[in-house]
């Protein structure tokens, strides 16, 4: 699968705590879930078992929003979520 990362998607990425091959792998591996303005979007949950800004988390909780166009996968933006999902 093509996936494009947008400028701003790479931006968010380190302000959040993801890597460019989370982004990736929740695109062509995550769970679908719901998006907003005729998007789609992914999340996958990682082991985490770190501090993050003074806090102890277990795993983070990634969310890809996307279009696809032209069979190709361009990022809109990702969500980091931190904490422990089962």
């Amino acid at each position: 699968m093509n996936v494009q990362i947008d400028p701003h998607t790479l931006k968010r990425l380190i302000e959040r705590g993801a890597t460019e091959g989370e982004i990736r792998d929740v695109v062509e591996n995550g769970q679908p879930v719901s998006a907003r303005h005729g998007r789609l979007a992914k999340a996958k949950v990682y082991e985490f078992k770190k501090e993050r800004h003074g806090r102890y988390y277990e795993q983070k909780r990634v969310e890809v929003i996307y279009v696809v166009e032209n069979d190709v996968v361009i990022t809109v933006t990702a969500y980091v979520f931190y904490g422990k999902w089962e």
